[in-house]
Formats: structure tokens, C-alpha cells, sequence
């Protein structure tokens, strides 16, 4: 038949199904008749960004690249395996210290980076005084660089010395290995950027019976599969960033019964490690890091793939790296998060964001998890719905959902995982990031927590360095 209505498809036999992009006028004008719309969120690309966008974009092979790193990331099977010393797993010498973020100077470090730094030299009897300590660091006596430069993350401040007891992760599809420190808990922790007698004193004990106490369980246990965990703990109310309750629970429940029968651990003391564990809500935080640190790591490397390999800040810069451009840094500065504080604590306290914790949310998890943890809100301000809107927005810049982190209040729908540097850069859409706040000042300790973007800059940089390359 030539029918008109046919050759047109049906189109006006039919009630129209709208979708808007662009101006809001247009949407509303179609809602005040009545006609049923969709309204998409879109922008133009920032402009200077159109030719590296193409020349990216229309790379031969740029999308079967991010295929396979994104596939990479999803595959990968972080195992935890083992409880380690730094100076031994890491090859720390004496005065080399290992931050949170891109590199780092003494002079750019913020009030919290100085303080760890202060602490892991009162810790590791380089100084005897707070300020025979920062006279040494200002003068030069620590070697700074990089947890990624290491294959480890640390939170916040994420100060790593050689006596520190670390988290041994491997990824047993890919191989990789990855670390990460133990976690001292909430308030004054050096990690806060805290360096006071308390907070040497618990890190002393940390290494002289948590960590070797540790190590006996999770060897006598054997390799411990993380995801498994971090899937479970996700359909539990975790995000893995900022709500880790679930997944504490889950791996005490695992290593408990070895820590108890282990013969390493004297007699009547299994009780003095699981309580300090218990007690600390955040304790899975640290090898959840790492887990994610070995997903992100095994998509590095890829020619021509846009897809963000790691998310850090320092306190002072915010740095990303992508899987097509090695080992460079891409920076901008470093945001305040926008929360709910402590105390008497507000934005003025605030230090700009730190940590490698970040590593999360760039592998599926943390702020991109959010709606599978509605009582995050509680924590980190906002409401519920909020925290559904937030996720769904991140599948807009993402290459693919985890097929193991599994959201139950979207119909068990996979977290958004893998961020392309181009859909970020295309839809203006930054990746949402929950985190804790660490006061400005050197030795204050937490102050809140919220939540916080990158600076946009790093990702068209990013952008203009794939199409260099391209």
C-alpha cells in the first residue's frame, strides 16, 4: 500500500512519543498541552573541545579499546592474601614516605598532608618533636611520592611509612597486586592529618601485634575473595566509600575464627583485634581500597581507551589518570566538599578534598553506589532520593554496570562502572565522589563529610592528550 500514514511509519496514526534535549522551553510548552515528555539532560561540549573530541572519538578502534578496558576492570578477581609490612612489601627505606594524590611537594602540602607527614616521622623516630619534625620535612629529609606510584592507595592524607602493616591484594584474573594500609579508625588519626601521643601510640601498637595478629589470620584463612564480599556488602546498604558497616562485618565474619585459633596470636588477645576492629565501622574501607585499586589497575594501559584509571587527591590537587595515556597526571585543584560537619566545625575548618579513596567510586563503587546505600544520606547530607539521582546520573558517563554490584532499589540493576573521559567532557556531567572532610589545619583530625566533584579541567585535559596520541 502507498497510504501516507504507512510510508511514514504510523507516525500520525499514533500518539507521539516526545523526548526534549536542550532548551527547558520546549519541554514545557508539549507539558502545558498535555503531550507526554521526556526531558534529557544535555549540553553542548565546552568549546575548544569539538576537534579533540572527534579526533578521539573517531580513533579506529577507540571503542573496542574502551571494550576491552572496561571489560578488564569488571573481571577482575581482587583476592585479599596477605598482611605485610610496607619496608617489605613496598620497599620503603628509612625516610620515604608514600601520600595520598598526585605528587607532592613539602611547600604545596595542605595543613592535613603535613600533619600525617609530621606524625610518620614522629612514628618511625626520625624526630622527636612535632617541630623538629616539620623542620625536617621542610629541609628535605623525606622522600614524598605517590601511593599509585606503587600500586597502593591510602585515605585521606594516606601517609604510608616503612613500619606500617599494609593489605596485600591480588587479582586473581589478571594477576595484578595491589596495597594498602590499615585503618585506625575515626577522629584524631594521622590520616586526618592527627599526630598527637594518642595517635602514635595506636599506630605503634598497630604494628607491633594488629598487623602481625592480621597476617596470621588471613594466611591461616587463605585467599579471601573481595568482590564476593564487596557485592554482598552492596545489596547490604554499603557503598564502600563512606558506609562500610555491612562489609566490616562480612570479613570479621571470615577472619575471626582464624584469628582466634591462630597460633601466632597469644592466647586471650584474638579479643583485643577484634574489638578494636569491631568498633571501627570504616575497618573494611582500607582492603576495599585496594580491591578497587586492582580492578582499576588491570584496565591500564590500553592504546586508545578514555577510560579513568584512577581518581586522588593530595589536599591540594585533584589528579586523574587514564588507561591510554600511561602513567601521567592530569591535575586541577582540589575542591572543598559540601556536607555536614562535626561539632562546632564548618566550611571555614574545611580542607580541600584529599585521599586516594576516590579509587572507589572509579571502579563502580562509593558515590557511584549511592543509591544502594539511601542511609548514606544521613552522613553526608542530603535526602534519599538524592542519593537515587546521583547514581542514575552517573550512568550517563560510564562504559558499563558491574554485572557483580548489583543495586536491589534498581531492581538490581550494576553499579554505573568505568568513567569515559569523553562522555564527561560531552554531557558536563562530573563523576560524584563521598568522602570524609579533614580540617584545614595541621593536627585537627576530621572535621564532616560530603560530597564533592573533580575540577572539570583535568578531563579535557585529558581529552586533549588522547587526541594528540590518537
Amino acid at each position: 500500500m502507498n497510504d501516507q500514514r504507512h510510508r511514514l511509519g504510523g507516525l500520525l496514526t499514533r500518539e507521539p512519543r516526545v523526548v526534549a534535549a536542550g532548551v527547558e522551553v520546549l519541554a514545557g510548552a508539549l507539558a502545558e498541552q498535555a503531550v507526554p515528555v521526556e526531558t534529557v539532560d544535555w549540553r553542548p561540549p565546552p568549546a575548544g573541545t569539538e576537534q579533540a573530541l572527534a579526533a578521539v572519538l573517531g580513533t579506529p578502534g577507540h571503542a573496542d579499546a574502551n571494550a576491552r578496558a572496561v571489560q578488564r576492570m569488571v573481571t577482575a578477581r581482587p583476592h585479599l592474601v596477605d598482611v605485610r609490612p610496607a619496608r617489605d612489601v613496598l620497599g620503603l627505606d628509612a625516610g620515604t614516605f608514600l601520600h595520598a594524590g598526585p605528587p607532592l611537594e613539602w611547600d604545596r602540602a595542605s595543613g592535613p598532608m603535613r600533619g600525617a607527614l609530621m606524625g610518620a616521622m614522629l612514628l618511625e623516630g626520625l624526630a622527636a618533636t612535632p617541630q623538629e619534625a616539620e623542620r625536617e620535612l621542610a629541609r628535605g629529609a623525606a622522600v614524598l611520592e605517590p601511593c599509585h606510584h606503587h600500586a597502593a592507595v591510602g585515605p585521606m592524607a594516606g601517609v604510608v611509612s616503612p613500619s606500617m602493616w599494609m593489605w596485600v591484594v591480588e587479582d586473581a584474573e589478571h594477576s595484578g597486586r595491589s596495597y594498602c594500609s590499615l585503618n585506625e579508625g575515626l577522629g584524631k588519626v594521622l590520616r586526618y592529618g592527627a599526630y598527637g601521643p594518642e595517635v602514635i601510640e595506636r599506630l605503634t601498637w598497630m604494628g607491633g601485634f594488629l598487623g602481625p595478629a592480621l597476617q596470621a589470620a588471613v594466611r591461616r584463612h587463605g585467599p579471601l575473595d573481595l568482590m564476593a564480599l564487596i557485592a554482598q556488602a552492596v545489596q547490604m546498604g554499603d557503598e564502600l566509600h563512606n558506609r562500610n558497616r555491612a562489609a566490616t562485618s562480612l570479613l570479621l565474619r571470615e577472619l575471626a575464627p582464624d584469628l582466634a585459633a591462630a597460633e601466632e596470636v597469644p592466647r586471650g588477645r584474638a579479643a583485643e583485634a577484634l574489638r578494636f576492629a569491631a568498633g571501627n565501622e570504616h575497618f573494611f574501607l582500607n582492603p576495599g581500597m585496594a580491591a578497587a585499586k586492582a580492578c582499576a589497575d588491570a584496565a591500564r594501559g590500553v592504546p586508545g581507551s578514555s577510560l579513568v584509571v584512577a581518581m586522588a587527591r593530595n589536599g591540594t590537587e585533584f589528579g586523574i589518570q587514564v588507561s591510554g595515556t600511561g602513567d601521567r597526571w592530569f591535575t586541577g585543584p582540589a575542591g572543598v566538599p559540601d556536607g555536614l560537619y562535626l561539632g562546632g566545625y564548618g566550611p571555614a575548618d574545611a580542607n580541600p578534598d584529599i585521599g586516594d579513596s576516590a579509587i572507589t567510586e572509579t571502579a563502580g563503587m562509593g558515590g557511584f553506589a549511592l543509591a544502594a546505600a539511601p542511609a548514606i544520606v544521613r552522613f553526608v547530607g542530603g535526602e534519599v532520593p538524592d542519593a537515587v539521582a546521583a547514581t542514575q546520573r552517573m550512568y550517563e558517563i560510564t562504559m558499563a554496570e558491574h554485572p557483580a554490584l548489583q543495586i536491589p532499589l534498581l531492581s538490581f540493576r550494576g553499579t554505573p562502572a568505568g568513567i569515559d573521559v569523553t562522555r564527561v567532557v560531552r554531557t558536563g556531567i562530573l563523576p560524584v565522589i563521598d568522602t570524609g572532610i579533614a580540617g584545614r589545619e595541621a593536627g585537627t583530625g576530621q572535621v564532616g563529610a560530603g560530597l564533592v566533584e573533580p575540577p572539570p579541567g583535568v578531563f579535557t585535559d585529558a581529552l586533549h592528550a588522547l587526541a594528540e596520541i590518537a
